[in-house]
């Protein structure tokens, strides 16, 4: 007993003590953040700018997207993590289609990913898998997000289990098989989608 509580307190002190944050603070106003990659899954004309966010929960910028696409993305490069974390702050703004913010995990390249993400059109959170280009769905579950708020979306990796949190509470317990591996971490939004995203953390191995 006392040896399986050890193995889970250094588990997750060898996961916090990998968490990494970006605040987007330091990069250039209008430009897309520096060492991130940014794209669209399927077709569109994504735009990921630096912008000054005065209801920013860390001031003074944010990540917006304010493109249009199929599913447009943002990824940090140089991160390849197979279990952990990630969680981002975002705030849906505007889109008579989606009015949508995610949070991407394993993701390989633009075509193959995971992906949570909470919909202020449609009030839920929901799970999915990309692959080679298709989006799956995983799981909906219904759940209140606010237009023009700033929400806290949460996500727990390990091996199959997949855990989803908005704004504190859990929403989705599941376990899922799709994309193994390690890969990188970041955001996502949905066709017409405005969204603005800050503090954004990950961390794992």
């Amino acid at each position: 007993m006392k040896q399986n509580i050890l193995i889970l307190v250094m588990s997750l002190f060898a996961v916090n003590a990998m968490a990494e944050i970006v605040g987007f603070d330091q990069d250039q106003i209008g430009a897309p953040p520096a060492g991130w990659i940014c794209g669209v899954t399927g077709r569109g004309s994504p735009k990921w700018t630096i912008e000054a966010d005065s209801t920013a929960p860390s001031k003074p910028n944010v990540l917006k997207q304010s493109g249009s696409g199929t599913f447009p993305w943002c990824a940090k490069k140089g991160v390849a993590i197979s279990d952990g974390f990630v969680e981002v702050k975002f705030k849906p703004m505007q889109g008579s289609e989606d009015r949508a913010g995610g949070a991407m995990w394993r993701w390989k390249d633009g075509d193959n990913y995971y992906v949570a993400r909470a919909n202020a059109l449609e009030n839920n959170v929901s799970l999915y898998h990309t692959t080679r280009g298709g989006r799956q769905t995983i799981k909906y579950v219904d759940a209140p997000v606010q237009v023009d708020q700033w929400h806290t979306l949460h996500v727990e990796f390990t091996g199959k289990r997949i855990k989803v949190s908005l704004d504190g509470k859990q929403y989705i317990d599941i376990e899922d098989a799709h994309i193994v591996g390690a890969g990188s971490v970041g955001v996502w939004t949905k066709a017409d989608s405005i969204t603005a995203f800050d503090d954004f953390s990950w961390g794992g191995n």
